[in-house]
């Protein structure tokens, strides 16, 4: 009997090795009745070009410049930058309030001049496009002093606070290491010290022979619902090679890369047949000029829904005062996931 079939049955913790904190798992509570938040569908078919989106090609955006007629991908200084160039301002910290200025830049990258052409609706070959972005940006990014640590995310859907439904990620680029790429940091390092090898390329290797989490790999990706995942349908993506940041893709690896994020998220949306609300995240080496020779190239893909469209996951009580919890395993959400259609369920034929 597999460790995993074990643990269905009873209440247990999980350790999430990339970030040393703990994961409550209790399975029998999905036999519970179901009292809590439906969320109302806000499934509307959009069009390509939205005259008032300020993302659009040739609108305006908020602070009074207007796009250019892009044809492809758009980058762009984010009109409301969360970091700011605050290198010339002192703090001084009194007893225990402690702060600090943050310098940073922050831009918003529109994957598509269509108003309504998220990732899974995508051409792998126009999200190879994407992926070139991402990695000219990291690199170009990092040759800048001061930024030591560049995030590439996505929030995708009303229920993620995406405040555009255009199609868009971020990235931003700033002077501090953040907690959670530092929390892992310190993990990969740890591991790397002790066991002279790479952290994600022993685990890997241990997904790959239990086979129970893995939802798709092809040459140079691997797709799975990590052993410790928090949300419901969490998944990450983990580069077969050991590769510290996008810098160092290989076109293969772009290619490839492309290949399972469009299989990921369309596996998402063929779950509910919705527009499949996340929050996704690159996690690469700091850009602070040491070797991190510990880093391996990662992806967070965090969806909100539990059971249905309309039925989400709160973090809550219990979640927000002692530490995450779920009810739903791991291991079920990869087999409900792997059954799930490769091709989007809008290109399907009744």
């Amino acid at each position: 009997m597999s460790i995993s079939i074990k643990l269905n049955q009873i209440s247990h913790r999980r350790l999430n090795i990339l970030t040393g904190e703990w994961i409550l798992v209790s399975p029998h509570r999905l036999n519970r009745p179901w009292q809590g938040s439906i969320e109302k569908r806000s499934e509307i078919k959009l069009p390509e070009y939205v005259e008032d989106c300020y993302l659009c090609p040739g609108n305006l955006r908020a602070n009074g410049e207007r796009n250019p007629d892009y044809k492809n991908q758009f980058v762009f200084l984010n009109d409301y930058s969360a970091l700011t160039n605050v290198n010339n301002i002192e703090t001084n910290s009194v007893n225990l309030l402690v702060a600090k200025p943050e310098s940073g830049i922050c831009k918003v990258v529109c994957f598509s001049p269509k108003h309504n052409l998220t990732l899974p609706l995508m051409e792998s070959k126009d999200i190879i496009n994407v992926v070139d972005v991402w990695q000219n940006e990291f690199i170009e990014l990092s040759k800048m002093r001061n930024i030591n640590y560049i995030q590439i995310f996505e929030n995708k859907g009303e229920l993620m606070g995406c405040s555009n439904p255009h199609p868009h990620c971020q990235i931003w680029a700033q002077e501090s290491i953040p907690t959670l790429p530092m929390k892992e940091t310190k993990c990969m390092k740890d591991y790397f010290s002790k066991k002279r090898n790479c952290l994600l390329c022993d685990y890997i290797e241990v997904e790959k022979k239990a086979g129970e989490r893995i939802i798709y790999e092809n040459d140079d990706f691997i797709l799975l619902i990590p052993f410790w995942a928090t949300w419901p349908f969490e998944l990450l993506i983990v580069s077969k090679r050991h590769i510290k940041d996008l810098g160092n893709f290989s076109k293969t690896e772009k290619l490839s890369f492309a290949e399972i994020l469009k299989l990921a998220t369309t596996k998402y949306d063929n779950l509910f047949n919705i527009s499949f609300p996340y929050s996704s995240g690159i996690h690469q080496a700091p850009t602070d000029n040491n070797e991190h020779t510990e880093w391996h190239f990662h992806m967070h893909f965090y969806p909100p829904l539990l059971r249905a469209a309309d039925v989400r996951k709160f973090m809550v009580g219990y979640e927000m005062l002692a530490e995450p919890q779920r009810d739903i395993t791991p291991e079920t959400a990869a087999e409900i996931l792997r059954k799930t259609s490769n091709i989007h369920f809008s290109k399907t034929t009744v």
